[in-house]
């Protein structure tokens, strides 16, 4: 199991890819069903901060999708 920090770190990277790579994408981030509590007393934990990191993944992963596809019609 990870910890919260290697958590952390995996979306800060993720986050960092996406403004990078695929800037395109950022404003969705802010639309997701799974984000990070804004509040204060909101308790993050463990859960929320891996369902975030999956969720991030997986527009990584749908975005390198279609990328690829687009690509290989052009061809």
């Amino acid at each position: 199991m990870k910890t919260e920090t290697q958590l952390n770190a995996e979306i800060l990277a993720a986050t960092l890819k996406i403004k990078e790579f695929a800037p395109e994408l950022e404003k969705f981030i802010g639309e997701m069903p799974v984000t990070i509590p804004d509040a204060e007393s909101a308790l993050v934990n463990h859960k929320i901060l891996s369902d975030y990191l999956d969720s991030l993944n997986q527009i990584l992963k749908k975005y390198e999708e279609e990328k690829l596809a687009q690509f290989k019609l052009s061809i």
